[in-house]
């Protein structure tokens, strides 16, 4: 295998096409004759539509069609199937319920009519004039409120070992605290959209999705088709964060009305409906209670979490996924539970689970080490887990004790004045927070086809989808380092159901997964190369093939070498080819997860009540790195999404209504340019050879765990405050006994 190529920085091969505007997302699709949809979204969070008056619309010039709940098509329920990773064919929806399929009410924002027209502006004006009566409830709009009015069922996802209670009870050292985390906004650039055609029986439909070979099967279900006679494309996606993971309603909807009116449709879901109708973080409560003995061992831990889900809906964010086993300790109780509150279906948003359950476990494991009067990086360092122990196994692989160290040589803890407010420039107090990073490595099965072109290139096919993280690159780097092949002479297609089967871009497992594949179809294709080399009369006549080398893209053998092509050529044969499925990660052996750690430096300004992250230092234990340049990229984007998340995000709904108040770009605040630190990001590269032959973990998540509780405790340091509800608002950080200057 060529090292030059797998581990070296590489510009992005699809990068030319992005920045000149040349790719295409599922919005730019415009496929002859298409016609418009927009929907008509509920007002209300809670009743029943009563009335549909539809007549003002239907005068709007270029209405084809109104659509609701009593005229729309009757569809399919997909099987309440749980997903698996490690089914290709899977079919999962985010929101079970179908579209216009009752009369029903359950968030602000649902689907209530959609009207086709035959452009975008009049679809919309006349949307506008739809006019919806309702009966109505009064809403259900927070945690509290869901737990007072219904109480909480089990989510599942649990874990107990030892006997926690009265561990705690008998250690000197206690930290026993609740934290929250409000509902968070996915908000990706680019908005959900759908653009649905029907080709005699097939479906065809370009979607922004992170999934398009599950899409593929779950809209078939909807219609009551075969996979075959659907195909889904997703060439570019503009980010997903997890919101573009599995169906949701517009797409079933788009899908349908094509049908019903003989046309292409389009329909993308207007910014506002983003915030209530394609999912969100969900709103956490977690309760935390560690324990510690005199040394500073844990002795106990408990992280008891309830998350809000909706009436359609039962989703549980795993916040404790990671306390079962970052750190050692012999007593350990996790679980969740979940409360119905009128909002719509929540779901995965970047490391979902372990974001806000890292939020909690390391701010509460700072509290107790503070408590028990040690440093928070020894503190960490003396209780880190050296093997899986809810699971009993032995990670494959964790450098989580190097990672910290090396991050906190980097950043200069060793200079940390323990005492709050003691460390200053100017008028800025300085405060130093530290958390560690944690996700789940996974490894999917996945299929790819890779073809030896008599041009001298090669093309790679794979369903897999590129979400804006480098899938096509790391493709490409996977062929060029088995063939030699130049990267420039190897041609990527991705991101079409027709292409082999590969798994949703989420939860970092794309990479390690379809590498894999790549490279097994790679090896199926100069194994068939080598044979026509070896066959009658051509170039390697008489040679075994096991006996001819791979490299520079020629095949050698002795003192002899020709490249591909002329292989080829000389047999007037098109092309080697090489199909393969490989299989998940292996169970019951190792364990298998990501580990890093966060260093963070803020700067609060006490007189003008500013505070900013000035700097971070992280380091990530993520395995062998493919390419240096789009795994940093991915840190650091995570490292600004974990900056909102501590200090900006949250969104804010009207406790009347139900409905979001801040549903728009201008006050849903998000970090912008001038909020960016420094940021330094050390890679590890130690390669996990036991989750796949290329040592590869996934990036895109773990960056993006730890960081808020790194803020949090630095903004302890510099404050005194201890923030216990993000976002850390200013409003949290002023000292109420403090005495007002005249």
């Amino acid at each position: 295998m060529n090292e030059q190529i797998i581990g070296q920085p590489q510009r992005r091969i699809d990068g030319r096409l992005k920045v000149t505007g040349a790719a295409r997302y599922a919005a730019d699709q415009h496929p002859s004759g298409m016609v418009y949809a927009y929907g008509v979204f509920s007002t209300v969070s809670s009743g029943r539509v009563l009335r549909i008056d539809t007549t003002a619309a239907r005068r709007t010039p270029g209405v084809i069609e109104i659509f609701h709940h009593e005229n729309f098509p009757r569809l399919y329920r997909v099987p309440p199937i749980p997903f698996s990773r490690d089914n290709l064919g899977a079919s999962v929806t985010s929101e079970r319920r179908l579209p216009f399929e009752d009369a029903n009410v359950s968030y602000a924002g649902q689907f209530v009519a959609l009207v086709v027209a035959d452009t975008f502006a009049h679809a919309r004006e006349a949307a506008g004039k739809v006019s919806v009566q309702y009966a109505t409830n009064k809403p259900l709009t927070t945690l509290d409120e869901g737990v007072a009015a219904g109480g909480t069922r089990d989510g599942g996802r649990g874990h107990a070992r030892g006997n926690p209670e009265p561990a705690f009870e008998s250690a000197p050292h206690r930290i026993d605290a609740v934290y929250r985390t409000p509902v968070e906004t996915h908000n990706p650039m680019e908005m959900h959209a759908s653009v649905a055609y029907w080709d005699g029986g097939t479906l065809r439909l370009y979607e922004s999705t992170q999934g398009v070979t599950v899409h593929r099967n779950t809209i078939a279900r909807v219609f009551g088709l075969t996979p075959d006679q659907v195909v889904v494309e997703a060439p570019f996606i503009g980010s997903g964060f997890g919101s573009k993971l599995f169906m949701w309603p517009h797409s079933v909807a788009a899908s349908a009305v094509s049908r019903a009116v003989g046309r292409p449709v389009q329909l993308v879901v207007p910014r506002a409906q983003m915030f209530t109708t394609t999912g969100h973080r969900p709103e956490t409560k977690q309760h935390l209670r560690l324990s510690a003995d005199a040394s500073g061992r844990l002795t106990s831990l408990r992280h008891e979490s309830i998350n809000a889900t909706s009436y359609i809906d039962q989703y549980v964010e795993n916040c404790g996924g990671v306390s079962r086993n970052l750190y050692s300790c012999p007593n350990v109780l996790v679980s969740h539970q979940t409360t119905q509150v009128n909002r719509g279906t929540p779901t995965s948003m970047r490391a979902p689970g372990a974001a806000p359950g890292l939020f909690a476990l390391e701010s509460a494991i700072d509290e107790l080490a503070l408590q028990a009067g040690m440093d928070p990086m020894q503190f960490r360092l003396l209780n880190i887990s050296t093997r899986d122990e809810a699971d009993n196994l032995p990670w494959s692989s964790n450098h989580l004790h190097e990672a910290i160290e090396q991050a906190g040589a980097r950043f200069g803890w060793a200079k940390r004045d323990p005492r709050v407010g003691s460390m200053r420039d100017g008028n800025e107090v300085i405060g130093y927070g530290m958390a560690a990073c944690n996700w789940d490595a996974y490894r999917t099965p996945a299929e790819a086809r890779v073809q030896l072109l008599s041009d001298g290139t090669a093309s790679v096919t794979c369903a897999v989808q590129d979400i804006g993280t480098g899938t096509y690159t790391i493709a490409a780097q996977t062929v060029a380092a088995l063939t030699g092949l130049p990267i420039g002479q190897i041609e990527v297609k991705l991101g079409d159901s027709s292409f082999p089967d590969a798994p949703v871009s989420g939860g970092s497992w794309a990479t390690a997964s379809v590498m894999p594949a790549i490279a097994e179809a790679t090896r199926h294709a100069t194994t068939q190369l080598k044979l026509f080399a070896t066959t009658g009369n051509a170039y390697f006549a008489g040679v075994k093939p096991d006996d001819i080398a791979v490299s520079n893209g020629r095949l050698t053998h002795g003192d002899r070498s020709v490249d591909f092509a002329t292989v080829l050529k000389g047999q007037r044969l098109a092309s080697a080819e090489g199909y393969a499925h490989t299989p998940g990660a292996p169970v019951g052996q190792y364990s298998f997860r990501s580990f890093g750690v966060h260093f963070v430096e803020v700067r609060w300004d006490p007189g003008i009540s500013h505070l900013r992250v000035a700097r971070v230092v992280s380091a990530i234990d993520v395995g062998h790195v493919v390419n240096p340049l789009t795994a940093r990229n991915q840190v650091e984007g995570a490292i600004i999404m974990g900056m909102g998340m501590a200090l900006f995000e949250g969104t804010e709904y009207d406790p009347r209504s139900g409905r979001p108040g801040n549903n728009n770009y201008a006050e849903y605040v998000v970090p912008v340019h001038a909020d960016q630190p420094d940021i330094d990001v050390i890679l590890l590269d130690y390669p996990d050879l036991q989750l796949n032959e290329f040592g590869v973990r996934g990036i895109g998540e773990i960056g993006a765990t730890g960081l808020a509780a790194a803020v949090a405790n630095a903004v302890y340091h510099a404050t005194g405050q201890r923030v216990r509800e993000l976002p850390i608002t200013l409003d949290k950080l002023i000292d109420e006994s403090a005495p007002l200057s005249a």
